[in-house]
């Protein structure tokens, strides 16, 4: 098969991929077409089939393993898939673990990474904290090794919210070496708890989409919640210590039209929520980058960085 990161405008697909959305819709001019979100391991593409009563559509479903025939196009600086035909794979066709998108680095070492830091910590309640989390509570650490920080914007694979969580914890502990007076313990203990919330909010892979707890709650409150839960559990966790690690998390988003319930009163907050924008933002860009690597040029309008971007040219 034809990895979808491979992809180039122009190419003919003729192969097997997980349909991770599908979606009826209607055109300007009231013509039916449907939505499809084509996945491997890879990365995601959008696909449109534009003639769903053709017969060359078959019956299928989301979460289907589909044969899909059709074109890679360009629209608007993206690269998209109009689909010709469809055929629903039958078990034995296909290798499940070629769909799922996985991190490039090592989930083991990255956990291990994770641990050092913990032993780090000196306040003997947080340390403990962060242990109820990533050591006594291995139904929680399996979870967090396997999950995505996200459903499509940034670290959305296998390993993504481990990936994310170490990287922001390790800017902010730069942070904390640039800037003394920052409290390292809380920083670190706020980083590495900050979308602890995620592993409710977004269901495992293949599904990898919003729980009805993360569409009523949100991961930001669930973290919070998790980490009032988990100090309860430790015998004389100080109070006001808590409040500032879930302070923390309900304001590491920064504002209130990104969805954080509080912006941030503390200096760790403050760093926290730059680590956390930093690594989403330069993720983002690096994964838009990887998935148009054939578009030398100007790739579109990018709403998030609300520009038109493109990849450097100037060598190193």
């Amino acid at each position: 098969m034809k990895y979808i990161r491979d992809f180039r405008e122009g190419d003919r697909v003729a192969g097997i991929y997980l349909c991770k959305h599908k979606q009826g819709a209607v055109t300007k001019n009231g013509k039916m077409y449907e939505n499809v979100i084509l996945q491997d391991k890879t990365g995601t593409i959008d696909a449109k089939v534009w003639e769903p009563n053709n017969p060359g559509i078959g019956d299928y479903s989301v979460f289907d393993y589909i044969e899909v025939y059709g074109d890679v196009n360009n629209f608007q600086g993206t690269l998209q898939v109009s689909i010709k035909r469809i055929r629903v794979a039958q078990e034995g066709e296909f290798e499940p673990g070629d769909y799922l998108p996985v991190t490039s680095k090592s989930i083991d070492g990255m956990f291990q990474e994770m641990l050092e830091l913990i032993r780090s910590i000196k306040n003997p309640y947080l340390k403990k904290l962060l242990e109820s989390f990533f050591v006594e509570d291995q139904e929680f650490a399996k979870a967090f090794r396997k999950s995505s920080a996200a459903k499509t914007v940034h670290h959305g694979f296998v390993g993504g919210l481990l990936e994310h969580t170490l990287s922001v914890t390790k800017l902010c502990d730069y942070y904390c070496s640039a800037y003394p007076i920052l409290k390292r313990d809380l920083l670190l203990t706020a980083a590495m708890c900050h979308d602890i919330g995620k592993v409710r909010e977004i269901s495992p892979f293949p599904q990898n989409d919003y729980t009805d707890d993360g569409q009523l709650l949100g991961h930001i409150v669930m973290g919070a919640q998790m980490a009032a839960e988990h100090a309860a559990r430790i015998q004389g966790f100080p109070h006001g210590l808590l409040t500032e690690v879930q302070h923390c998390i309900l304001a590491h988003h920064g504002k209130y039209e990104y969805g954080s319930p509080k912006i941030p009163a503390l200096m760790e907050a403050l760093a926290l929520n730059y680590a956390d924008d930093t690594d989403a933002k330069l993720e983002t860009f690096k994964e838009l980058l990887e998935n148009n690597a054939a578009n030398t040029g100007w790739l579109g309008y990018n709403r998030l960085f609300e520009s038109n971007v493109r990849a450097t040219k100037v060598e190193d």
